[in-house]
């Protein structure tokens, strides 16, 4: 056995030496690709580019590794070459072990400055205060649908959309022993504990459901008491030293949240996109449909449609609108230019890469 593997080590030895120096060369070009920015004030994480180098290697790549483990390498090697051009801060609710981290190090990969951020509404503050160059907020669930305080705050923000990022969320049930003997609460997010209630309901029916600010905070608070059991994921049961009474509790196994990745920069084309805006109509007959009307005219196919209560002004819905492309397409341009002229209320959140 050792003599049949001894070539095979050093043909991988040799393979890596050869990585490496690659890697040393990406990095100094990246160096320099800093100093360039740096005097034309280019931000530093542009994210089209980022999506049109993971979806090429994803088409080049010749197998047998799969294209989003290829992917998932080429994110980390961007992502430390970025750092040395100047290390992102990115802002998400946390503390750490949420799911909103997880959706940080898939986007930005993990050479990035997390900021944990109490509430939603502190994510929008830090990163239109500067305090973050970015922050990462959910924006729908696929079982419970919109997360309604971050349509709220997009509807007033000055921070654009310059990406997504949709994740699998799969909750599990753990406590401070790993057993449920004298647990009296289960503590979660509200999304979290809606997205396991009928797990709950046939197993722990009697127990007392109570709502906190993340699932992350309620894996601190199960650390800190025998009493309570926390719906959260496994990284958050590994960061507070939980045991796992049952994994994978969510009521949908296809369970995803999708983040949208707010910041100060707009983005540019990448090649697939989408674009994200807010509009509001006057309260009459058929207004909704011929305020859409130009897109069908011009072709642009819309993705996702939410309304949402107004609460001032002379209208009585906000409608969140995604459509397939980018605000510099010119039949997007076209629709878009048509849509305002006919609109209360007008508002692009953001034209952004469709997310990998």
């Amino acid at each position: 056995m050792t003599d049949k593997l001894k070539p095979l080590r050093d043909r991988i030895d040799a393979i890596d030496a050869q990585i490496l120096d690659l890697l040393s060369q990406r990095g100094k070009v990246a160096q320099e690709v800093g100093h360039v920015k740096a005097e034309t004030k280019a931000p530093v994480f542009r994210p089209e580019r980022e999506a049109q180098v993971l979806r090429g290697v994803a088409e080049r790549n010749p197998g047998p590794l799969h294209d989003r483990d290829v992917q998932t390498i080429f994110r980390e090697i961007m992502s430390s070459c970025r750092a040395l051009e100047k290390r992102v801060t990115v802002a998400y609710l946390g503390p750490t072990g949420t799911f909103s981290e997880q959706a940080v190090f898939q986007q930005f990969g993990s050479a990035v400055e997390g900021l944990p951020c109490i509430s939603i509404d502190e994510v929008f503050r830090a990163t239109e205060a500067g305090t973050a160059d970015y922050g990462v907020v959910p924006v729908e669930n696929s079982s419970e649908g919109a997360i309604n305080r971050t349509l709220d705050l997009m509807l007033a923000t000055t921070s654009i959309i310059s990406g997504e990022v949709s994740i699998p969320v799969h909750h599990s049930l753990m406590t401070k022993t790993g057993a449920m003997e004298g647990v009296t609460v289960v503590c979660a997010h509200s999304q979290a504990l809606a997205q396991c209630q009928v797990w709950l309901n046939q197993h722990y029916p009697h127990l007392e459901r109570r709502a906190v600010a993340s699932n992350a905070e309620a894996a601190v608070l199960a650390s800190q008491d025998p009493t309570v059991a926390a719906i959260a994921s496994e990284m958050a049961g590994e960061q507070y030293k939980l045991g796992v009474v049952q994994a994978h509790i969510q009521d949908d196994p296809h369970n995803r949240t999708r983040f949208v990745v707010i910041g100060r920069q707009a983005t540019g084309r990448s090649g697939q996109d989408r674009t994200s805006i807010v509009l509001a109509v006057p309260n009459k007959a058929g207004a909704v449909y011929n305020l859409l009307a130009p897109l069908a005219k011009h072709g642009v196919s819309m993705t996702r449609f939410e309304s949402r209560p107004a609460r001032v002004g002379t209208w009585e819905y906000y409608f969140y609108v995604d459509i397939e492309g980018h605000l510099d397409d010119a039949p997007v341009g076209l629709a878009l230019g048509e849509l305002k002229a006919n609109a209360a209320f007008f508002k692009v959140l953001g034209s952004y890469p469709v997310g990998l």
